[in-house]
């Protein structure tokens, strides 16, 4: 049986940001399964398209989903940001 999930790894880690603006990558891919890397490059996709803004505080980072954005694909093109994390639940674990 295969294993799959309705959201991507882009999905996700969007929502661990939104959950806590200031997390540490390290604890994004342990929340969503996959490699510090991969949530790096996953937070830059997202930075380059407008989703989030990264805000350098100190040495740790800053994060701002951007929730008027609209979702990229044509099916959920008029849906923004703000109503998928209000869906899925932004609050903190």
């Amino acid at each position: 049986m295969s294993r799959w999930t309705f959201l991507s790894h882009h999905g996700h880690v969007l929502l661990c940001i939104a959950r806590n603006p200031d997390v540490r990558l390290r604890e994004v891919a342990d929340a969503v399964g996959i490699t510090e890397r991969a949530v790096q490059m996953i937070v830059n996709d997202l930075v380059a398209a407008g989703y989030v803004h990264r805000l350098r505080v100190g040495r740790r980072n800053h994060y701002e989903v951007m929730l008027d954005a609209k979702l990229r694909h044509p099916l959920q093109k008029d849906v923004d940001v703000g109503s998928l994390v209000g869906l899925l639940g932004s609050e903190r674990p």
